[in-house]
């Protein structure tokens, strides 16, 4: 459904280097830059990309917005988060576990990375 998430970032070098520790941790090559000074993740399935805002406003995180990166186990998420806190992430939402939903049961992670932007690691329980 979706071809790219591109997120604004104060600080793209301390948000590439969040990124660049959470995704590592699941597998991911780090970020590329480009001459323009953004970041990309490229994966198979999309891109995911940071920023700084074009209209030189600050960039501030989308409230109800949350980016959820896939993780192929709970041990993946768990290691996300624990990269993610190692480089300038901060604790949101409850810790780390399994919630009972509607679709199933889901083993999620969450996090506020360095400009404020809440993201989640999640494991679709078996």
């Amino acid at each position: 459904m979706f071809s790219h998430i591109m997120i604004g970032a104060n600080d793209v070098e301390a948000s590439k280097a969040f990124y660049d520790a959470v995704l590592g941790a699941m597998g991911h090559k780090p970020g590329v830059m480009d001459a323009k000074g953004r970041c990309f993740y490229f994966t198979p399935t999309g891109v995911f990309a940071l920023t700084k805002p074009l209209n030189n406003e600050p960039a501030s995180h989308g409230n109800g917005s949350t980016i959820g990166f896939a993780a192929d186990s709970p041990a993946a998420a768990d290691a996300w988060h624990v990269a993610g806190l190692a480089n300038g992430g901060t604790e949101c939402e409850d810790p780390p576990g399994v919630r009972e939903t509607p679709a199933g049961n889901l083993y999620l992670a969450y996090l506020r990375d360095p400009s404020g932007n809440k993201v989640c690691a999640l494991h679709r329980m078996g």
